[in-house]
């Protein structure tokens, strides 16, 4: 059957089948993962409004709430749901794909290990990369969620994690949902406190990174440690 024959709700759907994945438009695969539109608009019509609301940025989508989807017509508790799971599976997926023994060599490194976990959160989490002698990433752990002067990570449970795994270096790191790439007072005591705890243990703390959705502060490259 002619695509142009089908009910709108069924043409991205019909276009995967016939031309594949890569052929969808951001509005299409966003209609396919909603199903169906509302009274007035199909769910091409509707996908393309929520993805224009966030100037058509799947990371701007990513930091939309379930109430903030069910703001628009037609976007049910389920297909808001929906959204946000398909959403996340990329969020996984692209953790997944860090390759093993990744060599961190300065900030950027860091970053880009760290980017695709703590760019698009809504609350702040506390992340840590241990590394080996040659600064070979042997593990990546999230450590904590909430506020980092609430939850920040016990300094033992850090430590016992790099112990754990032989680690020599560690990076630890968190995001800052307000964007804001400035480091608070608690943010510098907490990097002194972890510091001060690897040197003990001669386990060195190699940077200290504050993510934000599009860029990241490296407390090394500014002679905080």
């Amino acid at each position: 059957m002619a695509i142009k024959l089908l009910a709108e709700d069924d043409r991205p759907r019909e276009k995967f089948l016939q031309k594949g994945r890569s052929s969808l438009s951001d509005s299409e695969l966003l209609a396919i993962i909603m199903g169906s539109g509302n009274r007035e608009e199909d769910a091409l019509e509707l996908a393309r409004k929520i993805l224009a609301s966030v100037n058509n940025s799947w990371h701007q989508l990513s930091l939309l709430s379930a109430k903030d989807l069910m703001k628009f017509k037609g976007i049910g508790e389920s297909k808001a749901i929906s959204i946000i799971s398909a959403l996340e599976i990329g969020r996984r997926r692209a953790v997944q794909e860090i390759p093993e023994k990744t060599i961190i060599g300065n900030s950027n490194d860091a970053y880009m290990v760290l980017r695709n976990q703590l760019s698009d959160l809504r609350t702040e989490e506390f992340w840590a990369i241990f590394l080996n002698n040659n600064n070979k990433v042997i593990h990546v752990s999230q450590l904590t969620q909430g506020g980092i002067s609430q939850s920040i990570v016990d300094v033992r449970t850090l430590y016992k994690m790099a112990l754990d795994h032989f680690s020599t270096g560690i990076i630890i790191a968190h995001n800052h949902p307000s964007g804001s790439l400035k480091p608070s007072r608690e943010d510098i005591h907490i990097t002194q406190k972890v510091k001060e705890a690897g040197n003990t243990l001669s386990i060195q703390l190699l940077d200290h990174i504050i993510v934000t959705q599009n860029s990241y502060f490296s407390f090394s490259d500014e002679g905080l440690l």
